[in-house]
């Protein structure tokens, strides 16, 4: 599936190598294949799905694998309405600078609940230095999630990503964390 990918060097800026993944988008054999393979590696029933191209890989598993329940949108700022107390703001590291991310506590409560947790899995596009799912697997698991008055942790159960860059070493650094799955390195 790597073939059809395109880079573009020194986007957003100088020194970063973009992988431009909207070509798997563009063929709908490809994507098909894409979608099944990113579903068998998707093992838990709750899918963190950072904006925004999370969002194009997350959304067809809820059709496409019977196991997965529940989509968590992860937004930018002022994108996500929210009631006082449910907007969770996490600080990120990016390859080339910080950001934050947002993401509402509802969202996961609305998913599946396993024994005392929530079993997650992290979907994101591509995998660079790790700093986007760190941040996310760090405030995801100091999370509680009360439903009717029972508090339910949430437990990040691995990492998916559609690309892995892997001269950027971000799965060693993830993998301290959960297991690292990649439907194709580069």
């Amino acid at each position: 599936m790597k073939e059809v990918l395109k880079y573009y060097k020194d986007f957003p800026k100088e020194g970063i190598i973009f992988v431009d993944i909207i070509p798997f988008l563009q063929n709908k054999a490809v994507f098909k294949q894409l979608i099944s393979a990113v579903a068998e590696a998707c093992t838990t029933p709750n899918i963190i799905a950072p904006e925004a191209r999370g969002f194009l890989f997350a959304a067809p598993l809820l059709t496409e694998a019977e196991h997965i329940e529940n989509i968590i949108p992860v937004r930018k700022s002022g994108k996500l309405p929210f009631a006082e107390g449910d907007l969770h703001e996490v600080l990120i590291e990016k390859e080339y600078g910080f950001d934050k991310l947002y993401y509402r506590v509802s969202d996961i409560a609305a998913g599946k609940v396993n024994g005392d947790n929530f079993e997650v899995t992290i979907l994101d596009d591509v995998l660079a230095t790790g700093g986007t799912a760190e941040g996310l697997a760090e405030s995801l698991e100091a999370q509680r999630v009360v439903i009717d008055g029972k508090e339910y942790g949430v437990k990040v159960k691995e990492f998916v990503f559609i690309v892995e860059i892997a001269e950027l070493k971000g799965k060693e650094r993830l993998e301290k964390i959960a297991p690292v799955r990649s439907i194709t390195v580069i």
